[in-house]
C-alpha cells in the first residue's frame, strides 16, 4: 500500500500438542529455516527464532496488512505439514491450539532478539509454563489457567 509506514514487532509463542518434546534438535535449524521462509512469503522480517522440543519463539518485524490469527493459522498449518513430510516423530505432529502474541517497541529489539536465542539458557532456570505465565502477566493480559496450553506436569 502506497504510502504505508509501520513499525510493528511482535513475538509469537506457540507450543507442540499436549506440550510433548516432539521438535527434534538435529532438525531444528532445517525446521528454523522453513518457517523463515514461510514468514518471509507473508511479507514479514525474520529477527529471531528458536523451536525448543516443545514449543517456539518467532520475533517478527510484522506488517499491518495481514492478519495476526491468519498468519499464525498459516505458520502452523504449513509447519505441520512439513514435519509430518519428513516423518521426524512417530505418528503426527500437531502444534496446539492457541498461541501468545505480544509486541514491543523498536528500543526492545535487541533485547528480545537475545531472549529469544537465548532460549535453553532460559529453560534452565525457568519452565516454559513458567515462562508462559511471566509473559501474560508482564503484558498485563488477562488469562484463566484452564484456557492456557495443556501443560503436562
Amino acid at each position: 500500500m502506497a504510502n504505508t509506514f509501520s513499525q510493528i514487532y511482535l513475538q509469537f509463542v506457540f507450543a507442540v500438542q499436549h506440550r510433548q518434546n516432539l521438535i527434534p534438535k538435529e532438525h531444528k535449524e532445517e525446521l528454523h529455516k522453513y518457517i523463515t521462509g514461510l514468514v518471509q512469503n507473508r511479507k514479514a522480517k525474520m529477527l529471531a527464532i528458536n523451536c525448543m522440543p516443545d514449543h517456539v519463539h518467532l520475533f517478527v518485524g510484522f506488517k499491518p496488512t495481514v492478519l495476526i490469527s491468519d498468519f499464525v493459522k498459516e505458520i502452523k498449518i504449513e509447519s505441520n505439514e512439513f514435519i509430518n513430510s519428513k516423518n521426524w516423530v512417530k505418528g503426527k505432529f500437531n502444534w496446539q491450539e492457541g498461541y501468545g502474541v505480544f509486541s514491543y517497541s523498536q528500543s526492545h529489539i535487541d533485547a528480545v532478539i537475545k531472549y529469544v536465542l537465548n532460549q535453553e539458557a532460559h529453560h534452565q532456570k525457568k519452565t516454559f509454563k513458567q515462562e508462559y505465565h511471566e509473559l501474560l502477566e508482564k503484558f498485563e493480559i488477562p488469562f484463566e489457567e484452564r484456557f492456557l496450553f495443556d501443560f503436562i506436569e
